[in-house]
């Protein structure tokens, strides 16, 4: 017995130390108020198989409450541990559902490494019926684990699906297979005995040191619709002291004449203007059509309107000059 009891701690010694820090959200959510990490944690006994995990709770907010701040504040203290705890191999972070593809591409862009930061959050309750919440936990916990993640970036796991941070959306309000890469599709995927990947992200991330920042530029997302006039840009610029606009155009990429004066106007006073499409698939470039017609807009490429505006406010700590602002929506 006392050999038996043994092997178990070495077992339990080799197994790869997880760094689990909770934000909130639905992941731990009961009908009667929301768990602590922790608790969520012990409540799913598998998770012992796979990992030790060291669980931290840094904040406790739906993610409709997630906010710029926010971001920062958890940026900078996965980045602390990573540097002050070597032996961790990943994070995870527990999210909200609604804004966690933001979350994710805000880190993938500020946290440099090679480990994986995986997220997951959960469309139920914890402990409500057919709960999404302890699965995505552990399969979570299964991905920061295995050695195929490293280098993949910041990713969003759930519902049996690996999704790369710049690509993942959440496209349904409340059914189980909300999440996905849209048109450029899945990482891979998390079985019951294996986590599988398929493709590797190829664009950019980590570019953006934010240490010494506490505060962001400014970004506002306006949305395009038939007959929309420049009402929304000239407040958002000249009441709202944005520093940068992102444009939810129509699926083509373009939006109506009014506002395309009001564009005009703005970035002949060297505000950055990003055209993105507010259809979630497809990209909106520069193509020599465009260059021809000398619009003086910048072009989010896939990205959608809510990741654009990301990239932007932290581009606009480097740089103002359009060209490299589109220099870097071509990288990152």
């Amino acid at each position: 017995m006392a050999a038996l009891a043994f092997a178990n701690v070495v077992s339990a010694q080799e197994l790869p130390l997880i760094k689990v820090v909770a934000t909130g959200g639905t992941i731990a959510n009961t009908p009667s108020g929301r768990l602590n990490a922790a608790e969520v944690a012990e409540a799913i006994p598998q998770l012992k198989k796979v990992a030790r995990l060291d669980v931290e709770e840094l904040i406790r907010v739906g993610s409709s409450a997630i906010n710029v701040d926010n971001w920062i504040t958890l940026s900078h203290r996965i980045t602390e541990i990573l540097a002050k705890q070597p032996d961790v191999k990943g994070i995870v972070v527990t999210h909200g559902s609604n804004t966690v593809e933001e979350t994710a591409y805000f880190l993938s862009l500020t946290v440099k490494t090679d480990k994986p930061i995986v997220l997951t959050a959960a469309q139920r309750q914890f402990t409500t019926l057919s709960s999404d919440s302890p699965k995505n936990f552990l399969q979570a916990v299964r991905v920061a684990a295995d050695d195929q993640a490293l280098g993949k970036g910041a990713m969003v796991v759930t519902n049996d699906t690996i999704n790369a941070a710049r690509d993942v959306s959440k496209n349904i309000s409340y059914r189980l297979e909300t999440y996905s890469g849209r048109d450029i599709g899945a990482l891979g995927f998390v079985d019951e005995d294996r986590v599988s990947f398929y493709r590797a992200p190829t664009r950019a991330t980590g570019g953006f040191d934010i240490t010494n920042l506490q505060k962001l530029p400014r970004v506002d997302v306006i949305y395009t619709y038939a007959g929309a006039d420049g009402a929304l840009i000239d407040a958002a610029i000249t009441q709202a002291k944005a520093d940068g606009i992102v444009i939810a155009g129509f699926a083509t990429g373009s939006g109506t004449p009014g506002m395309d004066e009001a564009v005009t106007r703005h970035v002949a006073k060297g505000v950055p203007i990003v055209m993105t499409n507010r259809g979630w698939n497809g990209r909106v470039t520069e193509t020599a059509a465009r260059r021809g017609e000398h619009r003086p807009l910048l072009y989010g490429d896939n990205l959608t309107p809510q990741k654009a505006r990301i990239l932007l406010m932290l581009a606009l700590t480097k740089t103002r000059d359009p060209r490299e602002l589109q220099k870097i929506f071509e990288t990152y």
